[in-house]
């Protein structure tokens, strides 16, 4: 399954979203296979840089609509470390 980076832009912070039931955003990406694996938050929390597994770039777009969670970037990528890892 494709992998993700999913950039987001909070202009508020991300206040709202810290109280929202993580279970329920993950419910709702599992309509689309979507599996959130972690995010990285900025320090000002204004900024968000999630990774997802998904079938396409669409079904996070659909997703992230159904979680009201806004998308400025999505790249598909790959695993790349230091241990030489290939699989």
């Amino acid at each position: 399954m494709p992998r993700y980076i999913i950039e987001r832009t909070f202009p508020d912070g991300l206040g709202a979203l810290e109280q929202v039931q993580h279970p329920a955003i993950i419910e709702n990406n599992t309509l689309d296979g979507v599996t959130w694996v972690h995010s990285y938050v900025s320090p000002e929390r204004r900024k968000s840089f999630c990774i997802y597994d998904a079938p396409s770039p669409e079904a996070v777009r659909r997703a992230a609509l159904r979680n009201g969670l806004p998308i400025d970037r999505i790249t598909e990528v790959s695993v790349l470390d230091p241990y030489g890892y290939s699989g």
